[in-house]
C-alpha cells in the first residue's frame, strides 16, 4: 500500500491533531471512578449544558453510551423500538438482549427513519402475555440510512406519540454534530424531545475515543452505575476527556467541510462506469459525511474485490454488502484526497476520467 493513504472507511479513523495532542498533554488529571478527574467533571458539565440536560456521564464508546441509557430506562422482560438498520441493532452485538435483558421491536422505513404512527403501531396492549412496551430509540443521523437526518418536526411527532403511550426515549447521536451542522438546528432543540441523549467524541470530531450520555440527574446516576457494571469506569480519563473538549471547542463548525467533501465525492463516484448511489441517497443526495454506493450488474468487480484493488491503489473504503461498499470524510482527508480516491476507482474500473466537477 503507498505511503500516504485516503483512509475513508470510517470518521473513527483519525488522528488527534497537534493542538488536541497538546491539550490531552496539559489536561489536569485525578481518578474518575473516584469522582476525583477534573477534566472529565468539566466535560460532563459542559456537555450536559450543550444539551439542555441536568447531568452527563462520559463513557468508553457510543455502544457504552447506548446500551448504559437503555439499561437505565429499561428492566430485563422490556422492549425497546428502534428502526430495523439501527445501531443498537445491527453493531452493539445484541447488548439490549445480553446486557439488558430486552427485546427489540424492529420498524421499517427510508432512509432508516420511522413515523409517529409506526411507533404506534408498534406498541404493545398490556398483558401478562407480552414484554412491556418501554423505550423508543432515534438514531440522528442514522448510518444506514445514508448518513440521514432527522427532521425536526418528524423528531416532535415522534416523540409526542412516544408520550401518549408511557414511552421513554433515548437519541443515539453519535453523528449528532452532523445533524446540527447540515440542518442547522441547535442540539437543544433535539435533545430536548428525549430523556437521554449520547454523543460521540471520536467520530466526526476526531478524538481518539470517548462518548458522553446526558440526561436528568437521577438516570444518569443509574446510568453512571451501569457503567461501572460494563467495565466503563476509566481511571485518569482526563486525558481523553481533554481531547474531547477540544473538538467540541474546534471541530463541530468544521464538520460542514465533510459534507461538502462527501458530496463532491459522491458526484464524482456516480460518473464512475460500474457504480451508482446507493438507494439510501435517492431523492435527497448525500446530506452528510457518510456516502453509500452500489456496484451496478455490469461492474467488473465484487464489492470485496473493489475493496482489495482500492487498498492496493492507497484508497481504503468498507464493503457493507456484497455488491455495495461506504465512504466516510473526515478531517483527515481533504479534497485532494477525494480527487485521489475518484481517481482509483477510475482506474480499478477501468472508467476515464470525467470532466473536473467545482
Amino acid at each position: 500500500m503507498p505511503e500516504t493513504t485516503v483512509d475513508l472507511r470510517s470518521d473513527t479513523v483519525t488522528r488527534p491533531t497537534p493542538a488536541m495532542r497538546e491539550a490531552m498533554m496539559r489536561a489536569p488529571l485525578g481518578d474518575d471512578v473516584l469522582g476525583d478527574d477534573p477534566t472529565v467533571k468539566t466535560l460532563e458539565a459542559r456537555f450536559a449544558l450543550l444539551l439542555g440536560k441536568q447531568a452527563a456521564v462520559f463513557v468508553p464508546s457510543g455502544t457504552m453510551a447506548n446500551q448504559a441509557a437503555i439499561r437505565a430506562h429499561t428492566e430485563p422482560g422490556d422492549e425497546i423500538i428502534a428502526h430495523e438498520s439501527s445501531h443498537v441493532v445491527l453493531y452493539e452485538g445484541g447488548a439490549p438482549a445480553a446486557l439488558s435483558g430486552c427485546l427489540v421491536r424492529c420498524l421499517r422505513g427510508s432512509r432508516g427513519q420511522f413515523t409517529a404512527d409506526d411507533v404506534r403501531g408498534a406498541v404493545r396492549a398490556r398483558n401478562d402475555h407480552f414484554p412491556i412496551s418501554k423505550l423508543v430509540v432515534v438514531e440522528n443521523t442514522q448510518n444506514r440510512g445514508g448518513g440521514s437526518v432527522w427532521a425536526l418536526d418528524d423528531l416532535r411527532a415522534v416523540a409526542a406519540a412516544s408520550r401518549e403511550h408511557g414511552l421513554r426515549l433515548h437519541l443515539d447521536g453519535a453523528r449528532l454534530w452532523n445533524a446540527h451542522v447540515a440542518a442547522g438546528v441547535p442540539l437543544k432543540d433535539y435533545a430536548a424531545l428525549f430523556d437521554t441523549v449520547s454523543c460521540c467524541f471520536s467520530k466526526g470530531l476526531g478524538a481518539p475515543v470517548g462518548s458522553a450520555l446526558a440526561g436528568d440527574a437521577a438516570t444518569i446516576a443509574r446510568a453512571r452505575r451501569f457503567r461501572k457494571m460494563f467495565g466503563g469506569g476509566m481511571r485518569q480519563s482526563g486525558l481523553l476527556a481533554a481531547a474531547a473538549l477540544h473538538a467540541m471547542d474546534h471541530h463541530v463548525a468544521r464538520l460542514a467541510d465533510d459534507h461538502a467533501n462527501a458530496a463532491y465525492l459522491a458526484r464524482g463516484l456516480a460518473e464512475v462506469p460500474g457504480l451508482a448511489l446507493a438507494g439510501e441517497h435517492r431523492g435527497r443526495g448525500v446530506e452528510t459525511n457518510i456516502v453509500y454506493v452500489d456496484l451496478t450488474p455490469d461492474a467488473p468487480l465484487d464489492a470485496a474485490g473493489l475493496v482489495t484493488r482500492l487498498e492496493a491503489a492507497g484508497v481504503r473504503v468498507l464493503a457493507t454488502g456484497p455488491r455495495q461498499f461506504r465512504a466516510v470524510t473526515h478531517l483527515d482527508v481533504d479534497r485532494a484526497g477525494m480527487d485521489r480516491a475518484l481517481a482509483a476507482c477510475r482506474a480499478v474500473l477501468g472508467a476515464t476520467p470525467a470532466t473536473s466537477r467545482a
